[in-house]
């Protein structure tokens, strides 16, 4: 069967390519890599990606020099690491090699629909209960089992690209805020009032899974929790990093807009030797 989407299968390396000698970054992971919904798209990039030119793999290569091959991927979970996540699109770990000088990523907020949870049910939820705790009620504590196994799935990952990339510093962003703490701000962000701590305790948790994941995989966790505080959807355009559900400049809601991938780009490329 035949696609008319462009194919990530490597392609042999140009003389252009070969003669550059650059330090190499390879750019891995899901929406919050790739900056799904920040433009221009990468050139005859899958456009099911929505592989930006300017997510913060783009940036921290520009930023630092180097040379980049970025294979990211909206939607993407720990899996498709290992599968072609659509036709054409090949298992993301094909693109690591020993030439990788580092590699950069983020990757567990779609693994077991934890990204769905916080941001589609948590909202669906509210709509009949805003001022409650809907989402706490019904789902409870599964997100935070779901999360142990996630723990899992990144830290296999994260020692699989170690093993195809055994000199590469290797480095996964955490995701930033998506809300405050506490405080609510319905309708730019339709969960429910007494929902809002507990979407950020599920946040937390991935996050601090995926640290530890690093930890356990020799890799460097890039923390974005401190530097986020301030800048979540709830914030005004040009202080957010996160676009909100209602008023966004972004089709891609609750995604990093251009301030935000660049300042994951700013704290990863903090952390290259």
């Amino acid at each position: 069967m035949t696609s008319d989407v462009p194919s990530d299968r490597e392609a042999p390396e140009s003389a252009e390519a070969a003669a550059d000698h650059r330090p190499l970054l390879i750019h891995l992971g899901d929406s919050y890599a790739s900056g799904a919904g920040t433009t221009p798209l990468v050139e005859d990039s899958p456009f099911q990606c929505q592989r930006s030119s300017r997510n913060f793999g783009q940036l921290t290569a520009k930023k630092r020099d180097l040379r980049v091959l970025d294979v990211t991927c909206a939607g993407a979970t720990s899996d498709d690491f290992y599968q072609e996540q659509y036709d054409g699109v090949a298992p993301q770990l094909d693109a690591v090699t020993e030439a990788a000088d580092y590699v950069t990523l983020t990757i567990g907020g779609n693994d077991s629909a934890i990204y769905t949870v916080m941001v589609g049910e948590c909202t669906r939820l509210a709509a009949d209960d805003p001022t409650g705790a809907p989402c706490r009620t019904t789902v409870g504590g599964t997100p935070f089992r779901q999360i142990a196994e996630t723990r899992k799935s990144v830290e296999r990952a994260l020692r699989d690209i170690r093993a195809r990339a055994p000199h590469a510093g290797i480095l996964i962003a955490g995701y930033p805020w998506l809300m405050p703490a506490t405080t609510a701000c319905r309708p730019a962000v339709g969960v429910a009032d007494g929902d809002v701590a507990y979407v950020h305790r599920v946040q937390a948790a991935l996050n601090d899974a995926i640290a530890e994941a690093a930890a356990a995989a020799g890799a460097t966790f890039v923390d974005m929790s401190t530097r986020s505080v301030g800048h979540e959807a709830c914030a005004p355009r040009g202080t957010r990093w996160i676009e909100p559900q209602i008023g966004a400049d972004s089709p891609i809601v609750m995604h990093p807009n251009a301030l935000g991938q660049q300042a994951i780009a700013d704290a990863v490329a903090g952390h290259l030797r």
